[in-house]
């Protein structure tokens, strides 16, 4: 799945945050709600103008994020 098809940023659209195409619904916001356990089904019917590959596309995104991330060690 390329989460660029779901996710897009718009300076004019919540300050440019990530969020899902055709909303103003941030991802980070998806993320938060899946990391505290709410599940899909509960997503989906609270935000209904999503699908569930909106939300796989949210998990792709993170994982791309945090796969590009550089990590430097400090030292102590």
């Amino acid at each position: 799945m390329d989460w660029r098809n779901y996710i897009g940023s718009n300076p004019e659209v919540m300050y440019g945050k990530p969020v899902l195409k055709g909303t103003r619904i941030p991802v980070d916001i998806v993320l938060e709600k899946l990391s505290f356990g709410e599940p899909i089904e509960v997503l989906l019917e609270s935000y209904p103008t999503i699908k569930v590959e909106h939300i796989y596309a949210c998990l792709s995104y993170a994982v791309d994020q945090i796969r590009n991330e550089e990590v430097y060690l400090l030292a102590s």
